[in-house]
This record gives structure tokens, C-alpha cells and sequence, in this order.
């Protein structure tokens, strides 16, 4: 299965976390399936790659309870009902 979940980079007490697609079974700093975004806490600052994100989303990657509210922040599972939508 597949999670969409943070992975933390920086320095220490400067965290940075990029959002991952990656196996469940593998740690958090293990190899990722592919890049799809970039929180800095600090900063408050998000990139995400939207059409890659609704690609993991409709294939069933389940998001992590943090990156879920960055999703929902951004409005992510708007565009996926949509796409849905359109699909049917």
C-alpha cells in the first residue's frame, strides 16, 4: 500500500519535511516512490504537485492525518471529486 506521508530534511532545530509517496512498509527516511511536495513549518510555506497528488490519490494512497490537513488547506480533494466526476 501506498501512504503519502512527510519526510524531514534540514538542519537541526530548521526541519523542512517534502511530501513522498512511499511504501508502508519502508521507514521514514527510506527511499520514496516519487517527490510530491514541500512543507516548511517555519516559514509556512507549501508547494505541492497537484496533478501528481490526484494521481497517487485516485490510484488509493491514503494520506498521513498531516498531510491530510495540508490537502484540505490547499483544497486538493476538491479538484478530486471533480475529476471523479468527470471520470464517471
Amino acid at each position: 500500500m501506498v501512504k503519502l506521508r512527510l519526510k524531514r530534511c534540514g538542519r537541526k532545530q530548521r526541519a523542512v519535511y517534502r511530501i513522498i509517496a512511499i511504501d508502508v512498509r519502508s521507514r521514514r527516511e527510506g527511499k520514496d516512490l516519487r517527490r510530491v511536495g514541500f512543507y516548511d513549518p517555519i516559514k509556512n510555506q507549501t508547494y505541492l504537485n497537484v496533478p501528481a497528488i490526484l494521481y497517487f490519490l485516485e490510484i488509493g494512497a491514503q494520506p498521513t492525518v498531516t498531510v491530510r490537513n495540508l490537502l484540505k488547506k490547499a483544497e486538493v480533494f476538491k479538484e478530486l471529486s471533480s475529476n471523479q466526476t468527470k471520470l464517471n
